[in-house]
């Protein structure tokens, strides 16, 4: 069933408050990676608790898992005891700014422009996504006598950094998350206005690698040529990486890659697919070579498995002297295909940049995570109910498409709830540039999204009702 009418209207009435506390929540600078004031998290769990205080949710809890950045937790049981229970997760924490220079307006002062966007670090991954749940619960409340399902929210605060603390969350509040569906804010819709269900997601191994040639820089004239460097050494352990085509050439890669079903090859062939589109939003350059169909290209995205250098460190430009490099380094992102072994993906990645070191230099790795990848199958109630939600908000029917990114989570989450459905919503478009300068959310979007919430929370209660 729609949401009723007063339900609707009161969201949209409450639409510009629900921006402005957006915008109120994108200035905290809670970035969740080492290096940065761990205070600024806490504020922004706190900030969260009060949105849910706000609302009279019920046990609100700003909590912590060892030493992990907090979760803020709260639920609604006033749809009553027969009523079907879904969990709602979003997290508060953010990335880094990157380079301040580039960005247009500070990172986190919340601006608007002309373009209909709202920019500033969060605003779309993933603080949008905790006040596209605020705006909807409010609306109910203002309008009937609240949610026609109960409701349980997490909100974690280091989904950034890999949701390292996930495991002994999950053991310590399984309980307490019971629930009959999951619904997570936190990923893309194919285009701007176009509505999406994310259906798969890939894993992810971070290896950093380190190589060491000298106890310390040398003057590049009197020892170059004898005596080996260790950034020259590091650009051959990293080359090694990709083939001539620049496919990933790490020995056994692919020997557990799923191959896609007859269903999921349609699926990827009828999602629309504009070749100059995506080259622009990428940023491409004029020159750089993209795959020949949409097909393949969305099968590389969300279905393979990919290789970046995410960090390289040697010596600046400003300031370089005529040096050989004692001591370089670098992070190495591999993304994984549904279904393959990120355990096994992250031994193979080590043993491959640690063999063979160039010219007898010393190489060493650390691994910063592993984590696998996630699939299901949009089939069932819930997801007929996220359907016709997303088309009632958005005006259009929604896509079921992949994702290139990873949610750590998800797959946990699912298990620990005894696999009930998880829906995978979210806000950003090709061109927020999530994670990078300049983030940014499409503000009608994020008002769709509001209004498709309002609806889920009525359709959910009706499907799922035993």
């Amino acid at each position: 069933m729609p949401a009723p009418d007063a339900v609707v209207a009161a969201a949209e009435a409450g639409f510009e408050d629900s921006l402005r506390q957006l915008e109120e929540l994108a200035r905290i600078p809670g970035v969740s990676a080492r290096g940065f004031d761990p205070a600024e998290v806490e504020r922004s769990a706190r900030a969260v608790a009060a949105l849910f205080e706000d609302l009279s949710l019920e046990d609100v809890e700003v909590l912590r898992v060892g030493d992990a950045h907090p979760y803020v937790l709260a639920e609604w049981r006033g749809a009553g005891p027969e009523a079907p229970t879904a969990l709602l997760y979003a997290h508060h924490d953010v990335q880094p700014p990157g380079r301040e220079s580039h960005w247009e307006s500070p990172p986190f002062e919340p601006t608007r422009r002309s373009d209909g966007r709202l920019y500033g670090r969060g605003v779309v991954d993933d603080k949008a996504g905790v006040l596209v749940f605020v705006a909807a619960i409010r609306a109910w409340q203002q309008a009937a006598s609240g949610p026609p399902l109960n409701l349980k929210l997490v909100v974690e605060g280091e989904e950034e950094i890999g949701s390292t603390h996930l495991e002994p969350f999950l053991a310590a509040y399984r309980e307490r998350l019971a629930s009959d569906v999951m619904v997570l804010s936190d990923t893309a819709n194919l285009e701007a206005g176009l509505p999406s269900i994310t259906t798969s997601l890939r894993g992810l191994v971070n290896v950093d690698v380190e190589v060491r040639a000298l106890d310390h820089p040398l003057h590049s004239g009197m020892w170059g040529g004898p005596v080996p460097d260790a950034a020259s050494a590091l650009g051959v352990v990293l080359g090694r990486l990709w083939d001539a085509r620049g496919e990933p050439a790490l020995p056994g890669l692919l020997d557990d890659l799923p191959a896609l079903t007859p269903a999921e090859e349609a699926a990827l062939d009828a999602l629309p697919f504009d070749a100059d589109a995506f080259r622009a939003d990428a940023g491409l350059v004029p020159s750089a070579r993209l795959p020949a169909s949409g097909r393949e290209t969305w099968e590389r995205l969300w279905r393979r498995p990919a290789l970046a250098v995410t960090a390289l460190e040697a010596r600046p430009l400003e300031g370089a002297a005529n040096q050989l490099i004692d001591l370089a380094r670098a992070r190495v992102s591999l993304r994984l295909a549904p279904g393959q072994d990120a355990e096994r993906a992250r031994a193979g990645l080590e043993r491959f940049l640690r063999s063979d070191p160039p010219w007898g230099v010393e190489v060493e790795t650390r691994a910063e995570s592993a984590s696998p990848g996630w699939s299901t199958e949009p089939t069932g109630p819930a997801f007929d109910a996220a359907c016709r939600a997303l088309a009632k908000g958005f005006g259009r029917e929604p896509v079921f498409i992949g994702c290139g990114g990873s949610i750590p989570l998800v797959g946990p989450f699912a298990r620990v709830l005894g696999g009930v459905p998880a829906l995978l919503l979210g806000l950003e478009d090709p061109v927020c540039n999530a994670h990078g300068e300049n983030e940014s959310l499409h503000v009608d979007d994020f008002r769709k999204a509001i209004l498709s919430a309002t609806h889920l929370f009525a359709e959910l209660a009706d499907a799922l009702r035993p």
